[in-house]
């Protein structure tokens, strides 16, 4: 009952925040703004919009091809097709239950692979810690070329006396976590540097691996084609079609943090790139309409490919 509780609230919890936040969005939108979204997806140039959906299809193809490296290292020699698949309705999965996608694609993997759950789910933790990685050089380069445009941002919207007394608070906080993680032998203290162990040695194994430099040009291969599928959706609005490369990667960083917040980034992603464009001058109604093209398009692209990698995936695996 408790685990069956557990399972509802995972999905419910984060599709009502989603709910909430469109709800919020449209609801303080003006007639106006409503009626100029309208006009934005009727002269969106959707030539860009399937030639991002292309790009996509190349992330989604590396993605699979990188896993083979970790698998082969392990011993073992999995089908391309199968692979790819697995991947496929992994993105699929992690529309309703955020991140469940990952144990979806282990068990998968599993099934028609042969693959222990354990070492296959090892390689997906491995993956998600050098994608964080790759994640935080994009955000670094980011707010490098930001670097001036926001602050000014900060400082017209908090008082600088108020930035100085936050930088000391967070500078604190982080001493004590630091002493608390080194001196402190609470167990949930204990369970967490057991986890640490075990991600540190899912980064030992990728290093220790034969194709390693493969494997880390596959990894900065997936967040490139991220970007530039991304960017390529700016050309679908004539308004946003000036915008800089530095700035679509501001954009592209905070829609990505959104997607973990709800369902698949429901509400949340369209809510993220518009307010980060809304900085460098990107009307609410044009950002909204760009939010929602890109996360709508990329959305029914991951349904279409689940639903046909769940179709296909025991079809092709008949014996």
């Amino acid at each position: 009952m408790k685990e069956h509780l557990k399972k509802l609230l995972s999905l419910s919890i984060p599709l009502v925040i989603g709910l909430g936040i469109i709800y919020y969005q449209f609801s303080t939108l003006t007639q106006n703004e409503l009626d100029k979204i309208k006009v934005c997806f009727q002269k969106a140039d959707y030539t860009f919009i399937f030639l991002s959906l292309i790009v996509a299809l190349f992330g989604y193809w590396s993605r699979a091809y990188r896993w083979k490296y970790s698998l082969n290292h392990l011993g073992y020699k999995t089908k391309f097709h199968n692979d790819f698949f697995t991947v496929c309705v992994s993105y699929l999965v992690n529309l309703t239950i955020p991140r469940s996608g990952e144990i979806t694609r282990a068990a998968l993997l599993k099934k028609y692979e042969k693959v222990p759950f354990d070492k296959g789910f090892g390689t997906i933790v491995a993956e998600r810690i050098v994608d964080l990685l790759v994640f935080l050089l994009f955000v670094i380069l980011a707010f490098i070329l930001q670097f001036e445009k926001l602050y000014a941002f900060l400082a017209s919207k908090i008082p600088f006396e108020k930035i100085i007394i936050l930088g000391i608070s967070m500078s604190i906080l982080g001493i004590i976590f630091i002493l608390v993680w080194i001196y402190a032998e609470w167990k949930i203290i204990q369970k967490l540097k057991e986890k640490l162990a075990g991600l540190i040695e899912g980064m030992q194994s990728i290093y220790k691996m034969k194709d390693k430099w493969k494997y880390i040009f596959h990894s900065f291969f997936i967040w490139f084609s991220y970007l530039i599928m991304f960017y390529v959706t700016i050309y679908a609005l004539p308004e946003t079609s000036n915008l800089t490369f530095d700035i679509v990667i501001m954009g592209f960083i905070f829609g990505t943090l959104a997607v973990g917040f709800t369902n698949g980034g429901l509400g949340a992603y369209p809510l993220a790139v518009a307010m980060i464009f809304s900085i460098f001058g990107v009307s609410k109604d044009v950002g909204i309409a760009f939010g929602w093209l890109t996360w709508t398009s990329q959305t029914i692209l991951t349904i279409f490919l689940g639903l046909l990698s769940y179709l296909f995936l025991p079809i092709l695996n008949k014996k």
